[in-house]
């Protein structure tokens, strides 16, 4: 089993990192550079972008009324990056964690397999 101070670090450990990455993702994204990137750079380069579908598969999803590209929607544009920036690494790390707790088994408890056979 694992202690309260392997908790408590560990904890500690999460909710730091996870309090850079916000600090980053609020504070560093609205310097990011406003040309073209990937695909959409490769599509200009080549002038494929013309031949893009008319709706977009993105355009179907349930959030895309909220987010324009790497900004909210219908917000100030000095807080929409910010904002999305924000929303996206809560999203991202609520995966993660989510995913960890799903897949990860606990120490000490023994396999399901071993459970069904007895």
């Amino acid at each position: 089993m694992s202690s309260p101070l392997y908790q408590q670090r560990n904890r500690a450990f999460i909710v730091t990192g996870l309090g850079i990455a916000l600090l980053i993702a609020i504070f560093l994204s609205p310097f990011a550079s406003k040309d073209p990137d990937g695909l959409d750079r490769v599509s200009e380069d080549l002038k494929f972008g013309e031949k893009a579908l008319e709706e977009q598969p993105a355009q179907k999803l349930p959030f895309y009324a909220l987010f324009d590209e790497y900004a909210v929607r219908g917000v100030p544009e000095q807080i929409a990056t910010p904002l999305a920036g924000l929303a996206g690494t809560l999203v991202t790390f609520g995966l993660a964690w989510g995913a960890g707790k799903l897949l990860v088994r606990k120490p000490g408890l023994p396999p399901e397999d071993s459970l069904s056979e007895k």
